[in-house]
């Protein structure tokens, strides 16, 4: 096949009208804030998903505006826009961007995808004055080889990216690494040449032949990171020279090994290279054992801290006793209770201890934070509200018994359930309380706030909507107790029962809209994305059904009761089991993603936040695991 030149970066496009203007909305669901970028063939937006009204779901809107004049020629580019759709929806990896929609007005061609915060590697090497850090690149490095290592593996046929530069590269306000524009990637067939393609300086000499192995991504992730080391351009260079420009007589900080891994990704004839991305991965680590450049910031005492993306968390924190309830994050600190009768503050990054306060019982109820106070409840019957700026109580409410349900602090009250048999509003100032409700039963799930009512759950399986007087709007009799929390979503709400029932109820009325029997009872808080809503029940199952027709769309079974409740984050559901195990399972499918092994029960509902889940476990451990 004929070759031709290789691409070079894409040059702004400052055409007057070719870019669309904020406030334009497309297909009637994106409505476009601002540019992210401009090639060539089109701009990348920032826009707003309006599907989803009460939160603000950002996605990256790519265009291809295709003016060619030549029938076949316009054909080719739409033909090449569409295998890029193809291949991103096969594609199922966390540094990778999922893709949403896929569509053509007039034309422009558009691709949804989701939208990444951080700035690109290019972006980052130029703004930055002084050399990166050796370590941040290893660790930069390892996920790159992962992703590699995915797509090189990927099935039925291997793909290569055949574009690996600095601009491809996002990295997150977390300083994790996604890969982007997948426009030229393609399956790889044993034999088979194409046309020279890349971009000159990163791609490896049979590149410029018309052949990309997975040995060419290789050649570019080094010439990358040659270029991240050093910060001299390779574009601005005479190809393949990287031997004339040594990383340490450029950047004498980085270590002999790393320079030495970097020299052989860069060999010339491709089989000196590395093999395989998984064998440049291990090059990588065995240069972060040796270095210790991975494991050199302070470990705590109390925590213990783990290479990100080991099988081992990142960290965790062991108090005295069993951990029940879930922790909460606020401002880079995780507040959780234990049953050794404390409420304990630890850094979110680290798992470093930095205060604890004494109540007279067990904590099971997840903190809330409110007006720069955490509020929670104890089994020695109160509430407590502490202050975050001097760790002391402001006041506590007394209740007729132990506090096991979580508080909800809204319109300047907070409000729990006890085991008084009543949900309590109590002043967030004062302490004092607004009003109770009595429920005829203890009060254990948490309560939810809608508009103008308030919607809990009690163990004698009555069901309450009230409002903000205590009065009630509506009851529902379930035939068990309800003992998880209810969520709602476009004015359903949806809880499950000790009968082995998940309700969806309308939450002006209480009518019941579906009931979807469950194999065994759930007392866990079902979790919702799009139109799947998740569960956990007795039967060790996590359960996915969709909610407008309240269809089993999936099942996965663990190997002991489910009593914690699912979390969805980006793309995955988390959940713990009383097998000790937490499970993060790709949403759409329920397909196992990895599993993490406890020493003992896990019973609450994890939480996630920076690309961290955090999971208590009653082993008395807290858990940082890499989402």
């Amino acid at each position: 096949m004929e070759t031709q030149p290789i691409a070079q970066d894409l040059e702004p496009n400052n055409e007057p009208g070719q870019q669309l203007q904020a406030g334009t909305t497309l297909q009637d669901r994106y409505l476009i804030q601002g540019v992210l970028g401009v090639g060539g063939m089109g701009a990348v937006y920032r826009a707003r998903d309006l599907h989803f009204p009460n939160v603000v779901k950002l996605v990256a809107v790519k265009e291809m505006i295709n003016q060619a004049r030549d029938p076949l020629v316009r054909k080719t580019i739409i033909r090449n826009f569409e295998r890029e759709a193809n291949l991103l929806a096969t594609l199922d990896h966390r540094a990778i961007p999922r893709i949403y929609d896929y569509f053509t007005l007039s034309q422009r061609s558009y691709l949804v995808l989701e939208h990444i915060s951080g700035k690109d590697l290019e972006a980052l090497i130029s703004d930055t004055d002084e050399f990166i850090s050796e370590d941040r690149v290893l660790a930069w490095a390892l996920e790159l080889c992962d992703v590699l290592t995915y797509l090189h593996n990927h099935k039925p046929e291997p793909i290569i990216f055949r574009d690996m530069k600095p601009s491809n590269i996002m990295i997150t306000p977390q300083d994790h690494v996604v890969l982007v524009d997948f426009g030229i990637a393609r399956t790889f067939q044993t034999g088979q040449k194409g046309t020279m393609i890349g971009t000159e300086g990163y791609s490896p000499p049979e590149q410029y032949r018309g052949e990309a192995t997975p040995l060419a991504d290789i050649y570019a992730l080094g010439a990358t990171f040659h270029h991240t080391l050093t910060r001299r351009d390779p574009r601005l260079e005479p190809p393949f020279s990287f031997a004339e420009r040594p990383i340490r007589a450029i950047n004498p900080s980085i270590s002999p090994e790393m320079e030495q891994a970097l020299e052989k990704a860069l060999e010339y004839n491709p089989e000196d290279r590395f093999q395989t991305a998984q064998e440049l991965k291990e090059a990588i680590l065995s240069i972060a054992h040796n270095t210790g450049l991975l494991t050199s910031f302070p470990t705590p005492a109390t925590a213990q801290i783990a290479s990100p993306g080991s099988s081992s968390p990142v960290w965790n924190f062991e108090c005295e006793d069993e951990l029940r309830g879930s922790p909460t994050f606020h401002e880079g600190v995780l507040y959780l209770g234990s049953y050794d009768n404390n409420l304990y503050a630890i850094k979110a990054d680290d798992g470093k201890f930095l205060w604890k306060f004494p109540t007279e019982g067990g904590i099971v109820s997840k903190p809330a934070i409110y007006e720069n106070h955490v509020y929670f409840g104890s089994e020695d019957n109160r509430l407590y509200a502490i202050s975050i700026a001097n760790r002391k109580p402001s006041w506590s409410y007394f209740s007729y018994a132990p506090i096991r349900s979580s508080p909800l602090a809204a319109e300047g009250h907070i409000f729990i359930g006890s085991d008084d048999a009543s949900l309590h509003a109590v002043n967030a100032l004062s302490g004092r309380r607004a009003w109770s409700l009595e429920a005829g039963a203890p009060v254990r799930s948490t309560p939810l706030v809608y508009n103008d009512s308030v919607y809990f759950g009690a163990e004698n399986g009555d069901f309450f909507c009230a409002d903000f007087t205590g009065r009630i709007k509506w009851r529902f009799k379930a035939r068990r107790a309800i003992t998880g929390s209810p969520i709602i979503n476009n004015g359903v709400v949806y809880f499950g029962s000790v009968d082995g029932t998940l309700y969806a109820m309308d939450a002006k009325t209480g009518w019941a809209i579906w009931r979807f029997r469950l194999n065994k009872p759930t007392i866990t808080t079902p979790a919702l994305v799009d139109r799947f809503i998740f569960t956990g029940a007795i039967d060790g199952c996590i359960y996915c059904i969709d909610i407008n027709n309240a269809k089993e769309v999936w099942r996965f079974q663990t190997e002991h009761q489910v009593t914690g409740s699912p979390m969805v984050y980006k793309d995955s559901v988390y959940c713990g089991s009383v097998d000790g195990r937490l499970y993060c399972l790709e949403y759409r499918t329920g397909r196992l993603r990895w599993k993490y092994q406890t020493q003992s029960p896990i019973t609450s509902t994890p939480i996630a936040q920076n690309d961290l889940v955090y999971v208590t476990s009653t082993d008395h451990n807290l858990y940082a695991l890499m989402a």
